[in-house]
């Protein structure tokens, strides 16, 4: 059986390829990645020679590449990953959000609507966001049946895939499942993300800039058990559902950062108070939602998933992976990267 991830080298994707190229020799992934500035094919390397490993250098955007990558690999099964997803970046320049969240996933469904649907375990899983749900107050967590409230550019484009998802299911019988899941972290995470970003700044003891007074409370899920949680919902969900994904791990940005400062200091014999005071809060972004909380009992329930990596065992990982691949960061701090895509990837798709 053929699996064809689309974003493939971002974060989630890179680390859910990893895993699953090894975990599962007995299935072939075909890696959909049109490589924009998040998308790190360094982060693959360890499989990249693996004999069910594939890699097609394709934008979601292009509808005929699209359909080649069908008519070439035959997919059964479409774990639909990529996504423009920085919220900051959906503000400042919306129009890729609606290119790649919409465009794109319209362009996938409809290449599977005419190459998959119908065989025999066909699956079309779109990996999708709790932030179509809006904020919520003090009280209260997200469920299935809560209704979309996006507040910004970036959560209306998902919005608008998840419907998108729902529409080609109920009108044209297209086998689909949905998880929204809550904030990730983990290796490999582009350093645009809140703790990626600020890992890196206490290493380099610059000032760590929150947004606001820092009250806003994320549910953080470590990148590993939203992989597992996948492939719960690939193995044991029903086609049509979706599926809540949250770590049960609800934290304040403040809260976060101050953890941030305690692992740096203790991992690499610093100061925590006085990586602490690096803090600055700078003024908050349009919209900026309140609080996000999961309720995942529906996937535990259905499909016997439940987080597994602590929030402290996870950020403790998270900040030694930083520290162990510092040819990583130089990567993609430099450009070098950027380069080696121009010299390999510009102009050509994988043979």
């Amino acid at each position: 059986m053929v699996v064809l991830v689309t974003g493939g080298a971002g974060f989630i994707g890179s680390n859910f390829l990893l895993r699953s190229v090894v975990a599962r020799p007995d299935l072939t992934f075909v890696n959909v990645d049109a490589l924009t500035y998040a998308g790190n094919p360094y982060s693959l390397e360890a499989i990249a020679e693996a004999p069910n490993y594939r890699f097609e250098h394709v934008d979601i955007t292009d509808r005929a590449a699209v359909d080649q990558v069908f008519d070439k690999h035959d997919p059964t099964v479409v774990v639909h990953l990529a996504a423009e997803s920085h919220v900051d970046r959906s503000i400042a320049s919306p129009d890729a959000f609606i290119r790649t969240n919409i465009n794109g996933t319209f362009h996938l469904l409809e290449a599977f609507r005419g190459h998959s649907a119908g065989k025999e375990g066909a699956r079309f899983h779109h990996v999708s966001t709790d932030e179509v749900y809006g904020s919520l107050g003090p009280t209260g967590l997200f469920r299935e049946d809560t209704p979309y409230d996006p507040s910004s550019p970036y959560s209306a484009s998902k919005a608008a895939s998840d419907h998108l998802v729902r529409a080609h299911a109920r009108t044209f019988g297209v086998p689909v499942t949905i998880t929204n899941c809550s904030n990730n972290y983990g290796a490999r995470q582009f350093p645009e993300k809140l703790i990626p970003l600020m890992v890196l700044k206490a290493l380099a003891e610059e000032p760590l800039p929150v947004y606001g007074t820092g009250e806003n409370v994320r549910d953080w899920l470590h990148v590993d058990d939203h992989c597992e949680a996948i492939w719960a919902v690939l193995d044991r969900g029903k086609v049509g559902e979706t599926y809540n994904v949250g770590g049960r791990c609800e934290l304040t940005n403040l809260d976060v950062v101050h953890q941030i400062c305690d692992v740096v200091a203790a991992e690499t014999q610093r100061d925590s108070d006085a990586l602490r005071k690096l803090i600055t809060f700078v003024r908050d972004r349009p919209g900026h939602d309140l609080r996000y909380a999961i309720d995942a009992s529906k996937i535990e329930r259905e499909c016997g998933w439940t987080p597994s990596v602590s929030f402290t065992e996870g950020l403790r990982q998270t900040v030694r992976w930083y520290l162990e691949n510092p040819e990583w960061i130089a990567r993609v701090r430099s450009g070098e990267y950027r380069r080696w895509l121009a010299e390999h990837y510009d102009g050509r798709h994988s043979a």
